[in-house]
């Protein structure tokens, strides 16, 4: 969320950088609400006054009479009415502000879609440029046996997965393959998180109120709770609400979740395999730093993920999205793309986001700096990485003619198998 001062400071340039997100500014209904709450706190302060002011004076001359009283009842009755009006211009201003998205840095490129984004560098020769017939991830597994789609379609309908066998062998020790390697040597903390979070949660970082239809949401009773979409919900939210210095900073958590998304508005891509389900295990990174810090550590998290990909053998690139492709949190992502020879194309395997303090105001995060000023602090967020597109990568790019799929020995530890072969066998 912005500062409403800050908004309005910025002007016209406020208005023309959202327009590179498609979105439109309505300045002038911002500056009215701002004057709105102010106005009210301002009547609230000196009602309040006027009260304490009369409670004095009645003090000093004993006890007050009937006319007295009344005249302080209808006081506090004024007070209550203002309190009231300051808390319904203050709500709808920040409603205002919530809806809108994270100013983009200047150099971040312009554009709508992943179409415009800029290669920034790529890493490996992709897999299967020099052979053609690479199938989809989704006809290996099933040829492998070690996913159903029929099974997954009859238990919960379409985009959803089962794998069984090495497959669910695979998905297990992918996960804590990436988990080591996140705690152990990028410096990470693993955090068990809830997978259902509260409203304010989920508003902390930006889910609510935009995307309230992308949601899974349940209800018992008058306890309304929405399912993760990512861990970056629950993370980043660990420590909202509290007040860091320069000595706690940067965190740097991580977690393996389930992620449930609706995935409204998407209809009709990727249908098939494990690239757009409704619910999916990913491992997610999140760091929270200073607000200077921020470039440097949006720098660090992309090359933790760009790590992971290397260590697997993948082929990928690295690309800087156009503002109007962008996170709504976000005021600058690089996302990771890992090539699929079964699609011959590159496709998004982690989004690493620098949400810049737009988080850390939402979700009353404050940094101290050692001049003792507080502010909001910066908040960072990148998967790294999801289990089901990093198996399908792995097992288009280590396909083999014979129909067997070869893995990468970073894995074997982990799978006690580096072949899986037509069955389900494994070798």
């Amino acid at each position: 969320m912005h500062d409403v001062r800050e908004l309005i400071e910025l002007g016209p340039e406020a208005v023309r950088r959202l327009a590179r997100r498609d979105h439109s500014l309505d300045l002038d209904a911002l500056e009215a609400s701002s004057r709105r709450r102010t106005a009210a706190k301002e009547r609230v302060s000196r009602l309040r006054a006027e009260l304490k002011t009369a409670a004095r004076v009645s003090t000093r001359a004993g006890a007050p009479d009937e006319e007295e009283r009344a005249a302080a009842r209808t006081l506090r009755d004024r007070v209550q009415e203002a309190e009231a009006e300051a808390r319904t211009a203050s709500a709808e201003l920040t409603g205002r502000l919530r809806t809108v998205p994270n100013l983009p840095l200047d150099h971040v490129p312009e554009g709508r879609s992943e179409k415009e984004a800029v290669e920034v560098r790529r890493s490996g020769v992709p897999v299967g440029t020099g052979r053609s017939g690479v199938p989809h991830h989704a006809d290996i597994g099933e040829r492998l046996g070690i996913f159903n789609g029929a099974r997954a379609t009859r238990l919960s309908g379409a985009r959803f997965h089962v794998g069984c066998g090495a497959g669910a062998r695979l998905e297990r020790a992918l996960g804590d393959f990436l988990l080591d390697l996140h705690t152990e040597h990028h410096g990470y903390t693993e955090y068990a998180v809830p997978f259902l979070v509260n409203r304010e949660t989920m508003t902390g970082t930006g889910q609510l109120p935009k995307f309230e239809e992308d949601l899974f949401a349940t209800r018992v009773g008058d306890r309304e709770l929405f399912l993760i979409p990512t861990a970056e919900v629950p993370l980043t939210n660990l420590v909202a609400g509290e007040t860091l210095t320069d000595a706690d900073l940067p965190l740097a958590f991580t977690a393996r979740t389930p992620c449930f998304r609706s995935e409204a508005g998407s209809y009709g891509r990727d249908t098939r395999g494990l690239l757009r389900l409704h619910q999916f295990e990913k491992v997610e990174l999140v760091r929270v730093c200073a607000p200077a810090d921020a470039p440097a550590q949006f720098q660090l998290m992309t090359g933790h993920v760009e790590e992971c990909l290397r260590q697997l053998g993948l082929s990928y690139r690295v690309v800087l999205l156009p503002a109007g492709d962008m996170g709504f949190s976000a005021r600058m992502t690089h996302d990771v793309e890992v090539w699929l020879p079964g699609s011959g194309a590159f496709r998004e395997i982690s989004s690493v986001s620098d949400c810049g303090t737009f988080q850390g105001r939402r979700a009353g995060i404050r940094h101290r700096g050692a001049d003792g000023r507080k502010g909001p602090a910066a908040t960072l967020n990148g998967s790294a990485l999801p289990i089901g597109r990093t198996v399908a990568a792995l097992l288009e790019q280590g396909w083999r003619s014979d129909g067997s799929v070869v893995l990468p020995e970073a894995l074997v530890p982990y799978t006690g198998f580096r072949t899986i072969l037509p069955g389900g066998r494994t070798a």
